[in-house]
């Protein structure tokens, strides 16, 4: 199923204030991981953005000297913003499903995703397009939901005690594969939990060379601007790979 809760008029309210307001883990955490395992120069490089959001990545990538970005996103409302905010002559926004993507062999240098593929039901397809239309050498790097965090079943997954204090986090289900349903601005949001050893292994499968794995803690600087950060460093909110074709 090809979830689209973007264009829901509640949960992209939601969430571009959330994105704006920078509230959320992805500015602070997510983003700063991601870019470091991007190469030091992207000049003239070809990317796509699967899950292009409001365009802010396609943008940043092109500032640092990208050649050509095509961003793809299944919401109207995200590339709609996206080409109201950051249209350029170097990127293209496309609204497709990241499923449905079909382009030519060897195109890309650099295939990305963030916080896209939780989403996802069939990622092996995914992965497999992702790897034909990367150039020999080419990297797919992504992000999403770490497999700790969507194994729960149930809507929050830390343990208060009377105070609201977070005691723990639970983890449990996590051999479960398949559909999460999650309270996140709206009722029943559908992501899909897999473990780490089924996403390792499908990128192994479809030819992919594992390059770095990563687990990322918020900034230092963001925790000491927010304490509350640092509850982060209890359980791995995300994870993040580099993968390269070979």
């Amino acid at each position: 199923m090809k979830q689209n809760v973007y264009d829901d008029e509640i949960f992209y309210k939601s969430y571009v204030e959330l994105r704006i307001n920078s509230t959320g883990l992805n500015d602070v955490l997510e983003i700063p991981a991601f870019r470091t395992l991007l190469p030091e120069d992207l000049t003239h490089m070809e990317i796509l953005e699967l899950g292009c959001g409001f365009g802010q990545s396609c943008s940043w990538y092109v500032s640092q000297g990208a050649g050509m970005v095509i961003g793809i996103d299944i919401s109207e409302k995200m590339i709609a913003r996206a080409r109201q905010l950051y249209q350029h002559d170097k990127i293209e926004y496309v609204r497709l499903p990241i499923e449905d993507i079909n382009f030519p062999k060897e195109k890309f240098d650099l295939v990305l995703s963030s916080l896209a593929f939780h989403y996802v039901a069939d990622l092996k397809n995914v992965l497999e397009r992702s790897y034909h239309c990367l150039k020999n050498n080419g990297f797919l790097i992504f992000s999403q939901e770490h497999p700790i965090a969507t194994a729960k079943k149930v809507p929050n997954g830390w343990v208060k005690d009377e105070n609201g204090k977070k005691m723990h986090w639970i983890l449990d289900n996590y051999n479960d594969e398949g559909i999460r349903k999650q309270n996140w601005f709206i009722d029943d949001v559908i992501k899909y939990h897999r473990t780490t050893s089924s996403i390792i292994n499908v990128l192994v499968e479809t030819g992919f060379k594992i390059v770095r794995v990563l687990e990322p803690a918020a900034i230092k600087e963001a925790e000491m601007i927010n304490d509350d950060l640092k509850e982060e460093r209890r359980r791995p909110p995300f994870l993040l790979i580099k993968a390269q074709k070979i």
